[in-house]
């Protein structure tokens, strides 16, 4: 293991390839194995590829890393196959009527949870403003991947699990902004700009990675559609090629890459191509390489011995952020769209971090402002303390809400025969102990044309059900459906699970 840590560019060979092969293979393995106990416990595996990286490194099995510069870079790419994953494999019909509240929350809210903790920090650690508006600004950002890992086993209504989508997949780009502007200021000699030339470049950056990413996503799917060929694997490079040009060209012309990776990844996703199935599959596939790496990554970088050190004031700051900063930023952004009291509470609590703030925590030591090496440590220990408290009780959180659905739709990846193709859509139903579904026959659903009733699971065994078959509490039903009569289907089972069997009758 010594002789890994010492591999350079100019001095690898053959055997280095060897063992860092074997080392990267079985790190993949027991992240794999490890998504089991991720799944039983309700934590999102970054925790677990955090460890495993803190075991590769000096403390553990001696692995030397410590360049912030290169970790920045992986992570900023990272975080682009993160985000491109998130796009592809979001439906534009769950988040639509979130859209609105979701983008102000990421940026109103993020300007008032960064000004919150820069309050705290200022008082509590105590620092200079600068440093504190740092520090706000690197621990605001929700991470898409810990959000994208977590709530999709939460059944949640689709106005709460589209707006946390969509906003951790926006608000990465403010942040960034902001990351970047404050820890230039905070190099000697750094001047600061007034409060309105920073607005104002963030806006434009903003704005340009809208264009960006939409002009992107629609022209390239347009061209994809047209030149691509029969090939579902050559597809999906293209199409994920695509959310990567995405960022490659919002950099270039100073604009926001992150939100425009998101935003064409979107608009690919959602506008009919074919191969649907194998392009989500293969950018899903290359979203969890990236997180394991990326996770790995910072485990290695992080320092057992000093992190130690910094709990204290991770915990202090966490909690001014999950209990103060993370409600104001919530209330001053959703109110306006009469979101519901139960929804803003869910929200407030529901602000997961993960690699994002730790990847930001890097930015000051690769732009030189001095003595913030251990704002890597706080923010390390923040993100692993408060995805312990936060990510576990989210499913208890939102059924003391009343916030959990009965129904759901689930992703199906067949690799023989995409539904796309034949228009179908599966809907998963969970019959609940509170649902008036119990007791109502298959016929007295009265389900749109195109919709049946295919499975019930009952007990832990499966049949086929007919027409008078009647559903029980603790059921499971599979509901094929056309994609036409989709949103109708849902509906319609959502007002017998609430109204009983006569709900909608004249």
């Amino acid at each position: 293991m010594p002789a890994l840590a010492t591999i350079t560019s100019s001095t690898m060979d053959l055997d280095d390839l060897t063992r860092v092969l074997l080392v990267g293979s079985l790190v993949l393995l027991v992240a794999v194995a490890a998504v089991r106990l991720s799944v039983r416990s309700g934590l999102p595996s970054l925790l677990i590829y955090l460890g495993i990286g803190l075991l590769l490194g000096n403390a553990g099995a001696g692995i030397q890393f410590d360049d912030a510069s290169i970790t920045r870079v992986l992570g900023y790419a990272a975080l682009v196959l993160i985000l491109s994953e998130g796009g592809l494999t979001t439906s534009w019909s769950n988040i639509k009527d979130s859209v609105a509240p979701a983008a102000v929350l990421s940026t109103v809210g993020v300007v008032v949870s960064v000004l919150v903790v820069a309050v705290a920090a200022h008082a509590f650690l105590p620092l200079s403003w600068t440093i504190s508006l740092l520090m706000g600004a690197i621990v605001t950002s929700t991470d898409a991947a810990a959000v994208f890992a977590v709530l999709r086993n939460v059944p949640l209504p689709k106005r709460l699990s589209g707006m946390l989508e969509a906003e951790s997949g926006f608000n990465d780009a403010p942040v960034v902004i902001l990351v970047v502007a404050f820890a230039a200021q905070g190099v000697p000699g750094g001047t600061a700009d007034p409060w309105w030339v920073l607005v104002l470049h963030a806006v434009v950056e903003l704005a340009g990675g809208v264009a960006v990413g939409g002009a992107v996503g629609w022209l390239g799917g347009q061209i994809l559609h047209r030149v691509a060929g029969a090939s579902s694997a050559l597809f999906s490079i293209g199409v994920v090629s695509l959310t990567v040009l995405a960022y490659a060209v919002g950099s270039a012309v100073h604009v926001s890459g992150f939100l425009a990776t998101y935003l064409s990844a979107l608009v690919l996703g959602n506008m009919g191509l074919p191969n649907r199935v194998a392009f989500q599959s293969f950018a899903n596939a290359l979203g969890w390489i990236a997180q394991i790496g990326l996770f790995v990554l910072l485990g290695l970088l992080a320092d057992p011995t000093r992190l130690g050190e910094q709990l204290v004031p991770a915990i202090v700051i966490g909690l001014v952020l999950l209990l103060v900063a993370r409600p104001l930023s919530v209330v001053a952004s959703v109110s306006w769209f009469k979101v519901p009291w139960r929804d803003q509470l869910f929200l407030s609590w529901a602000g997961l971090r993960g690699a994002v703030p730790v990847v930001l925590a890097t930015v000051p030591l690769v732009v030189g402002t001095p003595d913030t090496e251990w704002i890597f440590d706080l923010v390390f220990m923040l993100v692993v303390v408060f995805t312990i408290v936060q990510a576990p009780s989210l499913p208890w959180v939102a059924r003391r809400l009343g916030l959990t659905e009965q129904v759901h739709s689930v992703d199906v990846d067949l690799e023989s025969t995409s539904l796309m193709e034949i228009s179908a859509d599966v809907i998963q139903v969970t019959v609940g102990p509170e649902s008036r579904l119990h007791g109502v026959a298959v016929f007295e659903l009265r389900l749109p044309k195109g919709a049946n009733v295919t499975l019930v699971v009952r007990a832990g065994e499966g049949f086929v059900p007919d027409r008078l078959t009647t559903i029980r509490h603790g059921d499971q039903l599979l509901v094929v459906t056309t994609s036409k009569v989709k949103q109708r289907t849902e509906q319609r089972i959502r007002e017998i699970s609430r109204g009983g069997r006569l709900a909608g009758w004249p």
